[in-house]
């Protein structure tokens, strides 16, 4: 699948239009993507009004710190993990004054897979009004580009799934 900034930018003005209907904002937390959702959220004008704050968080040592990843977590599960993945979304509400977090962990390549978890493979987690947390885990093919590509696209729309289905 070969998704194009363009696409992504469309995706993120859906997910700003939903939040705005809604009156809510979200927080990103990302790894493999580097802040790529963040930067599709903000390249859209007025995203201000929706969109509170971005967390990156590469190194497992930031997970920690700036989300509350417990060690715990991240020895039993690793950072490719829904666990993880789940522990950074609750993270970016806690730190933050979202109604909506997403987070996104994974292996983008082109190296840095395992048998268990091979490059392409990346873990989601979305967490809303009421506590709840959604996880998921994907198997992209391409190289590095279209795996984090494919991950940006695959996070907004989860968000919108859920979104849409607590409209206000």
């Amino acid at each position: 699948m070969s998704v194009n900034q363009k696409a992504l930018e469309a995706l993120a003005a859906d997910v700003g239009a939903l939040l705005l209907a809604n009156g809510q904002k979200l927080a990103t937390a990302e790894s493999c993507t580097g802040g790529w959702v963040a930067q599709c959220l903000t390249s859209i004008a007025g995203s201000s009004a929706w969109f509170e704050r971005g967390f990156v968080t590469y190194a497992d040592q930031a997970k920690r710190e700036m989300l509350g990843v417990g060690d715990d977590t991240l020895a039993a599960h690793g950072a490719v993990s829904e666990a993880t993945a789940a522990a950074m979304a609750g993270g970016a509400l806690r730190h933050s004054q979202a109604d909506w977090a997403l987070a996104v962990t994974g292996v983008a390549g082109p190296s840095g897979g395992s048998a268990e978890k091979p490059v392409g493979t990346v873990c989601f987690a979305w967490a809303g009004p009421g506590g709840r947390i959604d996880t998921e885990t994907r198997h992209f093919q391409g190289d590095r580009e279209h795996v984090r590509a494919q991950s940006v696209a695959r996070a907004l729309n989860g968000l919108l799934e859920r979104a849409a289905h607590l409209r206000v």
